[in-house]
Order: structure tokens, then C-alpha cells, then sequence
């Protein structure tokens, strides 16, 4: 089973969630996703992975949100994934990917536990 965490070491949720991943016996392979963004095709496999729109897995509350007027582009999904790949700091995290067939966003940390199983 390969297992990639898309994680950012400065966030609380991101911890738990790759240190709940370690305690169940999984390595996953860390992309800290601030220094090595996705490209749009990996952010693209994610959304549909978790099944959401991209606007769904922005963070509305980052400067850059709010500076790039994201909120009247919502439903332009090219806007939001050209602003994810150009401004990291806008994307939700962490992200699990299992075996690039299944995701889940770690928050709750435990969310992650059903891509395990």
C-alpha cells in the first residue's frame, strides 16, 4: 500500500494526522507541500479522489484568498486550481492519497483511518 501525506509540519492537524498514520503502521511517503506544490493534473487527481469541487478545498482564510478576490471566481475550478498550484498556502491540508485510488482530508486527523482499513 503506498500512502502519500500532503503535510505541512507548522499545522497542528497536519501532525496528528501523519503521527495517527505512524501509530496504525503506516510510512507514508511526506510531501510538504509548501517547499514541492502539486502540479494541476496531481491537484485535479485529488479532487476527484475526494469527490469535491476544487473551491472545496481551499482555505478561505489565507491572505491570498482574499487578495487574489478567489471569492467571486468559486465556481471557475481553473482559477482555483491555478491559484492552489501558485499559492500553496491556499490549500487544505493534510491530504491523504492511498495507493492513488482513495483520498481523505485529514480534519479530523481521523478521517484518514477509513482510507486504512
Amino acid at each position: 500500500m503506498k500512502v502519500v501525506i500532503y503535510h505541512n509540519p507548522r499545522c497542528s492537524k497536519s501532525r496528528q494526522t501523519l503521527e495517527l498514520l505512524q501509530q496504525n503502521g503506516v510510512a507514508p511517503e511526506t510531501v510538504e507541500y509548501l517547499k514541492n506544490p502539486p502540479d494541476i493534473a496531481t491537484l485535479k487527481s485529488i479532487v476527484a479522489l475526494l469527490d469535491i469541487r476544487p473551491a472545496e478545498l481551499l482555505r478561505k482564510g489565507e491572505d491570498e484568498f482574499k487578495s487574489l478576490n478567489l471569492a467571486s471566481q468559486l465556481e471557475n475550478d481553473d482559477v482555483i486550481l491555478e491559484a492552489m498550484v501558485s499559492h500553496p498556502r491556499l490549500i487544505e491540508r493534510p491530504i491523504v492519497v492511498v495507493d492513488d485510488q482513495r483520498a481523505a482530508l485529514g480534519r479530523p486527523p481521523e478521517n484518514v483511518l477509513n482510507l486504512l482499513g
